[in-house]
């Protein structure tokens, strides 16, 4: 004879449990790169360093870092300034590229806290 079982799925619930983990994963993988950027970034005294900020569009699941400054684009994209030692443009390419796994990890752990 075969065996009755009852389960309650609640989908409404698991997708925003999952989706607000999806944001706080994010969040904490933005904030991981604006760390390794404002290590790199060229002007490492001022209001480069001091104007970069992570965020999370929780409605799209997007994150964004960013520096606020009217030079910041200009000492990203020209790789003809010279820089103090340890310092770069391409502050933010770089460091998202090489962070990729850590924030892939980031993202995924937040998912399984939010399963269990």
């Amino acid at each position: 004879m075969p065996q009755r079982f009852r389960l309650d799925f609640h989908g409404a619930g698991v997708q925003r449990d999952l989706r607000a983990a999806a944001a706080r994963g994010l969040l904490l993988g933005a904030e991981h790169v604006l760390a390794e950027s404002t290590a790199v970034v060229p002007l490492d005294e001022g209001p480069l360093q001091n104007s970069g900020m992570a965020s999370v569009d929780e409605g799209t699941l997007t994150a964004a870092v960013s520096y606020d400054t009217p030079y910041a684009v200009r000492q990203h994209e020209e790789l003809d300034y010279r820089h103090a030692p340890g310092r770069t443009s391409k502050y933010l390419e770089g460091p998202l590229n090489e962070s990729r796994a850590q924030v892939r990890d980031l993202i995924a752990a937040e998912l399984r806290r939010a399963l269990r």
